[in-house]
């Protein structure tokens, strides 16, 4: 009997299994109820009482042997099918069904302008949201009682008056002429915030885009052919321009500017009210005063400025009619400008 188990002990090593089920055969053939090692332990019943000690000793051993290796054989067929699975797996396909998501339509028509505009000269510039007093409104001409300044129409830092959510960015204008000596040439895109009762027409947050040209010799002609440039670029090359008289406190003179209606081609239609134009941006020639505030010698340099809405302008490409839409986050809504850009 001592030699049968030596014999089983030296094959033990020698056991080999490929998958679970060649794993779980070794396992009845050694383990099981009509195992090898249940047929050792019935002979030996009938060993001489004196040789038991002996040949028990060995049976645990090969028990124990067999044990081992079953489990050796069990840990590598799990490591081999780790491996294949990792090497089925294509790391060169598409992370397909995750589905791709796509720019807002107000970035895509902000990119849009400020791609024209740089084309034009013009350097981006970017300031704070949450501004003082003399940035948004003292440095731009606004008069002490001007609307503006009122809690109805401006939303104020509480506990520091003199703090406000910038209603335009031509705050960034005026800290751009604060710290820069001419000839500057700048366009400055960001949100703007008006104390305004939300509606399909008003929001209380809303995005612009305003450009400042300060230089020797710079005049209204100037500005009017880089504003018909960016109509046309951004409306087609048919698109007709027309400058209006207005006012602003920190242009002289000022002026709102219409473009031929992009729907109708200016012949008339609901859009556009039945008169062929829509307005879209307010421009004119920056005002003495504020060069002198911001220290800049008006006797020697000029220049104009001219700022517009993005959402105006979104509106105008892609028929938006309810800004609300712009700030709701509806999927549904964003999925249709996957192809605008």
């Amino acid at each position: 009997m001592i030699e049968k188990i030596q014999t089983l002990l030296a094959s033990v090593p020698t056991l080999e299994a490929n998958d679970a089920k060649s794993l779980e055969a070794l396992r009845i053939q050694y383990m099981g109820k009509k195992g090898l090692l249940n047929d050792l332990m019935a002979e030996f019943r009938s060993v001489p009482a004196e040789q038991k000690r002996e040949i028990g000793q060995q049976l645990n051993i090969l028990k124990t042997a067999v044990q081992e290796r079953l489990q050796q054989l069990r840990e590598q067929i799990a490591a081999n099918g780790e491996n294949e699975a990792a090497e089925a797996i294509d790391l060169t396909r598409t992370a397909y069904p995750l589905p791709l998501g796509t720019r807002h339509p107000l970035s895509i028509v902000k990119n849009e302008i400020v791609d024209i505009f740089s084309r034009l000269g013009f350097a981006l510039a970017d300031g704070p949201e949450v501004d003082d007093d003399w940035h948004v409104f003292s440095a731009m001409n606004f008069a002490e009682d001007h609307p503006a300044r009122d809690m109805q129409d401006t939303f104020f830092v509480e506990q520091h008056p003199d703090i406000v959510l910038r209603t335009h960015t031509s705050s960034v204008q005026s800290r751009v002429m604060e710290n820069t000596q001419p000839p500057i040439r700048v366009i400055c895109p960001g949100r703007v915030y008006r104390n305004e009762a939300i509606s399909a027409r008003a929001h209380c947050f809303f995005h612009q885009v305003e450009g400042l040209y300060i230089d020797r010799d710079v005049s209204f002609t100037d500005l009017k052919q880089v504003l018909l440039t960016f109509a046309r670029e951004m409306f087609g090359e048919d698109t007709r321009i027309r400058l209006r008289p207005s006012y602003f406190p920190f242009t002289e003179p000022s002026a709102e500017m219409d473009i031929s209606c992009n729907i109708c081609g200016g012949k008339g239609c609901m859009f556009c009210k039945h008169t062929g134009w829509v307005e879209i941006l307010g421009c004119g020639m920056v005002d003495p005063a504020v060069l002198d505030a911001c220290g800049i010698d008006s006797k020697v340099y000029r220049g104009y400025a001219f700022g517009m809405g993005v959402e105006r302008i979104t509106n105008l490409k892609y028929r938006v009619k309810d800004l609300r839409l712009f700030s709701e986050n509806d999927v549904r809504f964003l999925d249709e400008f996957q192809s605008a850009y």
